[in-house]
């Protein structure tokens, strides 16, 4: 299995997320926050989200409000960027 580093995600009762292990935040309103984390893209949707704390040099984030759905996104970046998958030749290979 792979090392990724700290991975942490905790959620208090729907209403504060506190995560570590984030690299880089790629947007954020009130209804969405799109991060990349050491595991991966990061959607978190929900009503009312403001980010209180960010620490991109500790990986630390912190989000108040009310939290709806989370979900990791494989192929995806919060850079806007798609994650390319391997070759058609290295698939053929494996």
């Amino acid at each position: 299995m792979e090392e990724y580093g700290k991975h942490l995600l905790s959620i208090e009762g729907r209403k504060k997320l506190k995560l570590e292990g984030v690299q880089h935040v790629g947007s954020f309103d009130e209804q969405e926050i799109t991060l990349d984390t050491n595991m991966g893209f990061l959607q978190l949707k929900g009503e009312g989200m403001h980010i209180t704390h960010l620490n991109l040099d500790q990986g630390s984030l912190v989000v108040e409000g009310f939290i709806n759905s989370l979900a990791y996104v494989e192929g995806r970046t919060a850079k806007g960027t798609k994650v390319k998958g391997k070759g058609f030749i290295n698939r053929l290979l494996k």
